[in-house]
């Protein structure tokens, strides 16, 4: 065996993991999330940089205001899931960085000086971070459902600003009643890897 990884582990993670569509109504709590962002944030990115934001939307009347912002598809599973939360890049995510990555504080404006340069940098590390915090979801025995298929400038406008990019929206919960769609087939070894 290749990985030290337990199987079941594995499983958990990635083989038997999928992307849910309904949602039973059980509650996804604070604590759960807490423990999901504490497991997470060990993650790496570039200089530690950690420019993901995560809004939870939980009261009615912010769904609502969510809703109406999803694609048509994706409208009744956000409406009806426990839990949902805006993924998104912080900009500004430079004003951490003497504390995020004390031995070269200068970063903050020696390297991320520039907007362009920062937005680059943020959409980047903050998207690999939204994918730990969907193995994050699993790694607590629920499902995941993220989605881009949204009007993003609306759901900026709306929960965020000008300093906050939206990169997705994630469904949270326990996986309800026909919740998986059948597996889509993966690329294998020899397609994606080559040596040189």
């Amino acid at each position: 065996m290749s990985l030290v990884l337990d199987p079941a582990a594995q499983d958990l993670l990635f083989r038997e993991a999928r992307t849910a569509n309904t949602f039973t109504d059980e509650p996804v709590t604070d604590e759960q999330v807490q423990a999901i962002y504490d497991l997470v944030k060990y993650g790496p990115t570039s200089m530690n940089q950690s420019p993901l934001r995560i809004t939870l939307v939980r009261s009615a009347e912010a769904r609502e205001r969510l809703v109406r912002h999803m694609a048509e598809g994706n409208q009744k599973k956000t409406a009806t899931a426990p839990l949902v939360a805006i993924l998104s890049a912080d900009n500004e995510f430079h004003e951490e960085l003497p504390e995020l990555f004390p031995h070269f504080p200068q970063a903050k404006d020696a390297v991320f000086g520039d907007r362009v340069i920062r937005e680059n940098s943020a959409a980047l590390n903050a998207t690999l971070q939204a994918a730990y915090f969907i193995i994050g979801v699993r790694a607590a025995g629920l499902a995941a459902g993220p989605m881009t298929g949204l009007d993003f400038a609306g759901v900026q406008k709306e929960f965020l600003d000008d300093d906050h990019t939206p990169l997705m929206v994630v469904n949270i919960g326990k996986p309800g009643e026909d919740a998986w769609f059948p597996r889509s087939p993966r690329l294998g070894y020899e397609q994606v890897v080559t040596t040189v």
